[in-house]
């Protein structure tokens, strides 16, 4: 392995892998205290439109999902992830001068726009170099390390926030993309060989798009995904109105999301131990019927109401942390299941699944999101549904991996 000259050693590799998939987690949760201070803003007469800053920039990392993996196929993986990083790097620029709300959503499209190409294409680096079990443990690793992004990005929101401003985050955003592209341009050799570049011809990527859309494996694993983000993005999004509307801790939500990122943080280190020997489909599986289990007994708690309020916000706390570890358990191991069939397309499979997943979850997430009422029951009855969902698909899919 070490002669290969296509590879750094695994622990720097694993540790690049984890800052680029950062740059979205850290897009993310870092504006999640400037939310109050956003909607007071630019949309006061309806505040719930602030979580839109969050589902604008996944919508745009979707789409332009899709672009990137052909032509990362066609052009090498670190071209794209330079010029996606750009163009994230424009949007930043823009979010931070921007005026209104309307013109914050298009600017954070653009900057999910380019993000995709950091998140889809590192996905296909790995693809280059590892497959099957073993590509599933080094995914579980990234995430482990990536964990630490949102356990830390409200907390730097906030302090940036105290010092100048929500709209200072934005320039946050530049100060780390800058940082993950020098790495990756200066250490990480070309993962995909011009031997295995594949042409940007029309009949070319359709003929791949229909390989992986017609591989019952690939659209199963997709459309598992496409729930999980969902449950995902839609309790980010409410997350800090349930604490600040909900339980009237929203000075709070800094520490108290970075006890929640850091106690599901362990799912990835449990899904490394015990992938190889249990298996991809396995593991998702168990998780999600133990999560949807779980989550359906708390929403029957939330409709009983009558709780003490000590033991309410104890029970969300646990229960926000169910929904992280679930995604840290599974979302690695279906990106591998998807992945695995297709080593040789392994950009168009990327950006093909990647998209149509985050697409449609933010088309779940966002109206999830909009239905806050003031309590957690919208989005933990909605979290039941999206689980439960995701156990009975994943009995459909192939016995493998």
């Amino acid at each position: 392995m070490t002669t290969d000259p296509r590879r750094l050693s695994q622990p720097e590799f694993i540790a690049l892998i984890a800052m680029l998939f950062a740059t979205i987690a850290f897009s993310i949760d870092a504006m999640l205290p400037a939310l109050p201070q956003i909607a007071a803003e630019l949309t006061p007469a309806d505040p719930n439109r602030a979580q839109l800053i969050l589902t604008s920039f996944v919508l745009g990392m979707g789409l332009g999902t899709f672009l990137a993996g052909p032509i990362s196929d066609a052009l090498g993986r670190k071209p794209v992830i330079v010029l996606g990083a750009g163009l994230y790097m424009v949007g930043a620029l823009l979010a931070w001068a921007a005026p209104t709300l309307e013109t914050v959503l298009a600017a954070r499209l653009l900057q999910g726009l380019g993000a995709a190409g950091p998140r889809v294409v590192s996905l296909a680096m790995v693809r280059d170099l590892y497959s099957g079990r073993h590509m599933a443990r080094i995914m579980s690793f990234a995430m482990m390390i990536f964990t630490l992004v949102p356990a830390l990005a409200p907390l730097a929101g906030q302090g940036i926030i105290a010092l100048i401003g929500w709209r200072g985050i934005f320039l946050a955003f530049l100060v780390f993309a800058v940082v993950a592209t020098s790495w990756l341009s200066l250490r990480q050799p070309e993962t995909l060989a011009k031997t295995a570049r594949r042409p940007l011809h029309p009949a070319v990527l359709l003929r791949a798009v229909a390989e992986v859309l017609t591989n019952r494996q690939v659209v199963m694993a997709m459309v598992v995904q496409t729930l999980i983000f969902a449950c995902l993005f839609g309790t980010i999004s409410s997350t800090q109105q349930i604490f600040d509307v909900h339980f009237g801790r929203g000075a709070e939500f800094p520490l108290w999301f970075a006890l929640i990122a850091l106690c599901s943080g362990s799912a990835s280190l449990i899904n490394a131990a015990l992938v190889v020997r249990l298996g991809m489909r396995f593991l998702v599986s168990v998780t999600l019927a133990v999560e949807a289990l779980l989550t359906a007994l708390y929403a029957l708690t939330l409709i009983a109401g009558g709780l003490p309020e000590g033991l309410a916000f104890a029970l969300f706390v646990i229960w926000a942390i169910s929904v992280f570890m679930m995604a840290g358990l599974v979302l690695g191991n279906l990106n591998a299941l998807a992945m695995e069939p297709m080593g040789h397309i392994a950009g168009m499979a990327a950006s093909v699944t990647g998209s149509l997943a985050t697409v449609a979850s933010v088309m779940i997430a966002a109206p999830l999101g909009l239905a806050f009422d003031g309590t957690p029951r919208p989005l933990v009855i909605g979290v039941t549904a999206l689980a439960a969902a995701g156990f009975v698909l994943m009995r459909w899919m192939p016995r493998r991996g």
